[in-house]
């Protein structure tokens, strides 16, 4: 025991060592070159990121809140578009195939080019029942895009429950919804639970495209208005620590339920 500690203790420090090592040689590259003073006074202009934080802070929140309502959005439109595409017979095939024509078309399109089409293209239409907000169809585009790829991601779930499963299940008198709600969906959710939340991870990070439409205010668009001001892009860098520091935690999270659930090897990052 004390041998295993004496090498864990040792593996610590070496691998301290070698890592400050790196970070120095890297840090003295960049800094001895000959464009660092210049890079410097662009990027790294601190009192300036000071005093533009916190409009960047308050960006940042709206940046929380949507993704928190668009995660909870994503997680109701993919579990029942995988539900769907489960459903056996034939006269449930117009739906399966509405739901695999979905899956594929949203998976195919850049999110960039999903938020162009509806956050200009879908105002310009002047449906009376539906909202303009480019809000709005910011966070429609995220929940279509993002929906495909975690409908997937819970299907594949649903598939990898033992048949077995479902005929115990319809065994006992169980129809087909209430052993896809109380027997299949609860294995599912908790084998595909770490991909979920790198998608939540990937999400959190992809509320800042939402500021190509130009009038939400969120963390990547008040860093181009100070940066536009000033031409100093240190809000960008700003704003990019920030969105490090939120989606770190998440990562980690991620990480320790892989490891507990046994996706990943042990040890530490």
């Amino acid at each position: 025991m004390a041998y295993r500690r004496s090498r864990t203790i040792r593996s610590g420090w070496i691998a301290f060592a070698s890592t400050l090592i790196v970070v120095g040689v890297l840090a003295a590259l960049v800094m001895t070159s000959e464009g660092w003073p210049r890079f410097r006074k662009t990027f790294l202009k601190w009192d300036y990121g000071w005093e533009v934080f916190p409009q960047i802070l308050d960006g940042l929140w709206l940046n929380v809140r949507l993704m928190v309502v668009c995660e909870i959005a994503i997680l109701i439109l993919a579990l029942t578009v995988a539900w769907v595409r489960t459903l056996r017979g034939p006269v449930y095939f117009p739906l399966r195939a509405a739901a695999t024509v979905y899956t594929d078309v949203f998976r195919g399109l850049p999110l960039i080019l999903v938020l162009f089409m509806l956050g200009f293209g879908m105002p310009t239409l002047r449906i009376g029942w539906l909202p303009s907000s480019p809000l709005f169809w910011g966070c429609t585009a995220l929940v279509l895009t993002y929906g495909a790829y975690v409908s997937e991601v819970f299907r594949s779930g649903i598939e990898s429950v033992h048949p077995s499963q479902r005929a115990a299940a319809r065994s006992l008198g169980l129809s087909h919804g209430k052993t896809m709600r109380h027997v299949v969906v609860p294995q599912a959710v908790r084998r595909v639970f770490p991909p979920l939340l790198n998608d939540m991870v990937a999400l959190q990070k992809d509320t800042g495209l939402i500021s190509v439409l130009g009038v939400i205010y969120d963390a990547v668009l008040r860093a181009q208005i100070a940066t536009s001001q000033t031409y100093n892009y240190t809000p960008y860098v700003v704003a990019g620590v920030l969105f490090v520091l939120i989606t770190i935690p998440l990562t980690r999270l991620t990480d320790y339920i892989s490891r507990r659930q046994g996706w990943i090897g042990g040890g530490t990052v």
